[in-house]
């Protein structure tokens, strides 16, 4: 049965939104099941990827290639089209970084109203850590014509929504999942990474939970009621609406996963994120650590 395994890697708890490593070994050659890779590192897919993969580029196949935007309804369709997912697909999600953004990508899935997305818990971290098999043969499928019904906007959330929370003419909560010194403005980006924005700190009113928390030293979610227990300590607790933000989208996404679709909390992602905001003219900011110009 499709549905047998869907469960939380090391705990009794179970959630649609989920399958196991092990679940995916059994179903690997399940026609109704398409896996695809969501990873950003350059040339992972295709050195090695799970058998049967096909490989969703974060950069050019889930963002616009002109606009600063998620890939539109039209090529949206086309990608999923080739890759052979019809409506009664289970399409199963995963990729590196912890699934950031394999997150992104159900998020955009949700947007375009895809039914039956799974996300692997754990990514494939977990999958190369337990030795599971991979390779490097690129599948072909026979294409569908998958066709998108209703588009979901209020997923989404843009520049004045965060805006309006920030300044208190909202009721939504604003969650900055980033690291504590990214929040404080102690630094602009994480080690390693180019700055994208001109100002430092967070948004006014935003709680800060690191991503990292909501999850295991094996990358899997942590169970519903550690989850619940983590976002009530700050004060996120499914009441108000949230939006989620980071600095690009990505590991916002991943909040955005198990805030919507663990927790069942209504979400938005601010996919705009620090980028955006911490570039705006005009919008309150939060600075504790006093730092105010990044260019050089």
């Amino acid at each position: 049965m499709l549905g047998a395994g869907v469960a939380w890697s090391s705990s009794t708890a179970s959630s649609g939104a989920l399958v196991s490593t092990d679940w995916l070994a059994q179903n690997l050659g399940n026609p109704k099941v398409r896996v695809i890779e969501v990873s950003v590192n350059p040339g992972l897919y295709e050195r090695s990827h799970v058998p049967g993969a096909v490989n969703f580029s974060w950069h050019n196949d889930l963002n616009d290639k002109v606009r600063r935007d998620i890939v539109g309804k039209e090529a949206f369709e086309a990608l999923l089209s080739k890759a052979a997912v019809s409506p009664d697909t289970t399409v199963v999600l995963y990729g590196d970084t912890n699934n950031w953004f394999a997150a992104w990508g159900a998020w955009v899935f949700d947007i375009y109203g895809v039914k039956n997305v799974k996300l692997l818990d754990g990514g494939r971290k977990k999958w190369e850590a337990e030795n599971r098999p991979l390779s490097n043969r690129v599948p072909e499928y026979a294409a569908t014509s998958y066709r998108v019904g209703t588009v979901n906007t209020q997923l989404r959330a843009r520049l004045p929504d965060a805006v309006a929370a920030a300044e208190g003419k909202s009721d939504a909560k604003l969650i900055d999942i980033r690291s504590a010194d990214e929040f404080s403005g102690k630094i602009f980006a994480p080690a390693g990474v180019p700055e994208l924005s001109v100002r430092a700190g967070h948004i006014p009113g935003a709680a800060n939970v690191p991503w990292g928390q909501a999850v295991k030293e094996d990358g899997t979610f942590k169970s519903p009621e550690e989850l619940k227990a983590l976002y009530a300590a700050a004060g996120i607790d499914g009441v108000r609406p949230i939006i989620t933000y980071c600095r690009i989208g990505e590991r916002s996404s991943h909040t955005w996963f198990a805030l919507s679709k663990i927790l069942g909390y209504s979400v938005k992602n601010y996919d705009g994120s620090w980028t955006e905001y911490g570039n705006a003219v005009g919008v309150p900011i939060n600075n504790p650590a006093g730092t105010v110009w990044a260019a050089k």
